[in-house]
């Protein structure tokens, strides 16, 4: 081989014409130091050897991320929004992009370590450990609840698995631990995907679990819709939320979606055993023997943990938001599976309003065969009138997680039939047993409690005013009913007992917050302060809101009073009011309130100030918010998407210029091109006035003799001309 290749050269250099001229003269108009061709050059041009540039490797994770991962999720919202019963069938196309991979670890990593890790943060060995998890996941190499061997690991996670003892290992093995990164991870990714499948389809009669619903929602949509309703069925199907047989939740996902790989990968996460041994007993008398507990220190990425005030209105938690659902290896995944099982039930409540709808034309309100269109407001009094046999029966429902609460507007018997076929077909559609004990019916009168708020019935006597024939004025009392939405008090007790703020039940008394002894005044006032403002924030939509609130912040005020008397040895509530203030703003540290000298300290920037208590008194705590509630209420963000998917339908467009074409109105693109067109007319005629007179076919004389009216406009054109130009 090189002794050809040396002959070959040999011969180049002898003779340089057996090389084709084209690729000659290329080298010689390249080579600015040969004047002609030479044998060198082509010796040169030969030998040269191309650089190669090098391939994207389709397995490199800074090559997989084309887009943003909240592009590719708003995405899938619009498309699923547009196409609401479309069944999906192709889910791993989503499952494959980087992009929701890199997503779901910023969001897992800010609840990991407490802040926001930006994607240009993310290291390469995080990236490719990502991708490993995500091709395991692919390729059915992915196992829920790993305990030694991961994929990939927290930032936090620090443990060297290999060089555990095998004392360690049979612990973490054999007794309760947090789920693993991976599997959160995972959680995350299909959380994403299948979110935007199922609120496209959900009822607009649950409100738990979902985004842009909270439990005010449902207390509006109560004080709407629920006002002319005397009787009431409140159920509980919170065994629901402990877990439904694998078949039944796998059955109820398969509605809609029907891809192979997603479905495994539930089923897998349902199948799986969860390790919940308890910790052995000879570790607890460790820990028990300790006298006094250190002060632990949070390490560098260790999230800090809840601050009291949010710990404290945590337990504030109503009976039908406490439970949270918690299904196998699913973790966040577990309340949207409860949603899409529970939405069945939804669907057959739905259809059971439609066919218990009875209107009747004597009636003031719902006497339209449809069934939507209303006259009056139902929160009004004077359009609210007792039900009886000539009028309208109606129904609704409304489900806020495992609890439901159905109003009915008709005989009792009526709420007892429907009592039945709800027993019948939880018991053949969830496999749970329920009573009539489980499913009351209660009337109107009596109180219905729901998220810690009662819903009774007013009677009220409104003053009507109304005009006569001959204009005459005339004023009469009548007698109406007004759905009252008021906090419970009692449960409010209740609540603070738990929480050990008060003992007693007619006359509650509060009890120092020893938890808060250690901390400065200041810091004390303050978390009492943001305890409170979330406290007037959850009694928003309640008639009592006053009441209510001006006794939590009593409760408040005096806890934090018996603290400090205990705290600096003032023996009574009524000597720490005396020093502190109402408020509990002057400090208590100098036992007089006014010392001069922390009057300088705070002047100069080198005292804590303290910020009193919030809500003392009556005046100072807001109105009742009775802003109106629309009847077809949607979440802002659902909003957005169905206004955007309007207008990117060319048919809306086509309706816009329709509605312009026939009131005479004009669009901006059209009027935009009739100026364009103007200018172009009034160019050309001025271009050919221009040519005439420079031709000189217009005399003097003939201008003359011309009309004034065109001499008028002759220069008129000269002025826009001129203008223009």
């Amino acid at each position: 081989m090189h002794r050809r290749i040396t002959v070959f050269t040999f011969q180049v250099l002898k003779s340089p014409s057996i090389i084709p001229t084209q690729a000659t003269q290329l080298y010689s108009q390249l080579n600015p130091f040969a004047r002609g061709t030479n044998g060198f050059a082509l010796f040169r041009l030969f030998s040269f050897t191309p650089v190669h540039r090098r391939v994207p490797d389709p397995d490199d994770p800074m090559n997989l991320m084309k887009e943003d991962g909240v592009s590719v999720c708003s995405q899938m919202w619009v498309e699923n929004f547009r196409e609401p019963d479309r069944l999906v069938s192709n889910l791993i196309s989503y499952l494959r992009r980087f992009e929701l991979w890199v997503l779901a670890y910023q969001k897992v990593c800010a609840d990991e370590i407490g802040s926001y890790v930006p994607r240009s943060s993310i290291t390469r060995s995080a990236l490719e450990d990502l991708l490993a998890l995500r091709n395991a996941v692919l390729d059915n190499r992915f196992k829920w609840g790993a305990r030694l061997e991961f994929f990939i690991k927290s930032p936090k996670d620090k443990t060297d698995y290999e060089s555990l003892s095998k004392r360690k290992i049979k612990a973490i093995l054999t007794t309760t631990q947090p789920a693993p990164f991976q599997d959160k991870l995972v959680q995350e990714v299909l959380l994403m995907i299948l979110e935007p499948i199922y609120e496209a389809r959900f009822s607009q009669k649950s409100f738990a679990f979902r985004p842009g619903r909270n439990a005010h929602t449902v207390l509006r949509v109560i004080r709407r819709n629920f006002a002319g309703y005397l009787w009431y069925i409140k159920g509980d199907l919170s065994p629901i939320l402990d877990g439904l047989k694998v078949g039944l939740v796998i059955s109820a996902l398969m509605r809609d979606v029907r891809d192979k790989k997603v479905i495994d990968l539930i089923k897998l996460a349902l199948v799986t055993p969860v390790i919940t041994s308890p910790i052995d007993g000879m570790e607890k008398k460790k820990k028990t023997k300790r006298k006094y507990q250190k002060k632990k220190v949070l390490a560098e990425d260790e999230p800090k943990p809840d601050p009291y005030w949010l710990e404290t209105f945590f337990g504030f938690a109503p009976e039908e938001a406490e439970k949270l659902p918690s299904w196998g290896h699913c973790g966040i995944l577990s309340p949207l599976l409860a949603n899409i099982c529970l939405d069945e039930l939804d669907r057959w409540m739905e259809g059971k309003i439609k066919d218990f709808y009875r209107p009747s034309k004597s009636d003031v309100i719902w006497n339209s065969p449809e069934g939507e269109a209303e006259q009056g407001n139902t929160s009004w009094p004077e359009f609210v009138p007792t039900s009886g046999p000539d009028k309208t029966r109606k129904m609704d429902y409304i489900r806020y997680g495992g609890h439901i609460l159905i109003g009915i507007r008709g005989p009792r018997a009526d709420a007892a039939t429907l009592r039945k076929q709800l027993i019948e077909f939880c018991d053949q559609k969830y496999m749970i047993k329920l009573d009539n004990e489980s499913l009351p019916v209660e009337h109107i009168t009596k109180g219905i409690m729901f998220l810690d708020h009662v819903l009774c019935r007013r009677v009220v006597y409104p003053t009507l005013r109304y005009t006569a024939t001959g204009g005459k004025i005339i004023s009469e009392k009548g007698v109406g009913t007004l759905l009252s939405v008021t906090a419970s008090l009692k449960q409010c007790i209740k609540q603070f007992r738990k929480l050990n703020f008060l003992k007693g039940d007619r006359e509650p008394d509060p009890q120092p917050c020893f938890r808060m002894f250690h901390a400065t005044q200041a810091h004390t006032n303050a978390q009492m302060n943001k305890f409170l403002s979330t406290m007037v924030e959850w009694y928003r939509y309640a008639d009592n809101r006053k009441k209510v609130v001006n006794f939590c912040s009593y409760i408040i005020r005096g806890s934090l009073a018996k603290l400090y008397a205990a705290k600096y040895k003032l023996r009574s509530r009524a000597k720490v009011y005396k020093i502190g203030a109402r408020n509990l703003s002057r400090p208590l540290k100098e036992r007089k309130g006014q010392s001069p000298e922390y009057q300088n300290l705070l002047r100069m920037g080198l005292a804590e100030s303290i910020d009193g208590l919030q809500y003392t008194r009556m005046s100072l705590i807001p109105e009742t918010d009775y802003t109106p509630f629309p009847s077809n209420w949607r979440p802002d963000h659902e909003k957005a998407l169905i206004e955007y998917i309007r207008l990117d339908d060319p048919k809306t467009l086509e309706e816009q210029k329709g509605c312009i074409q026939e009131q005479g109105l004009v669009s901006p693109q059209d009027y935009i091109s009739m100026l364009v067109w103007n200018y172009k007319r009034n160019a050309i005629v001025m271009d050919q006035l221009s040519l005439v007179k420079s031709a000189g076919l217009l005399s003097s004389s003939n201008r003359e003799n011309d009309d004034p009216k065109n001499k008028e406009q002759e220069e008129s054109e000269e002025r826009l001309h001129a203008s223009q130009m």
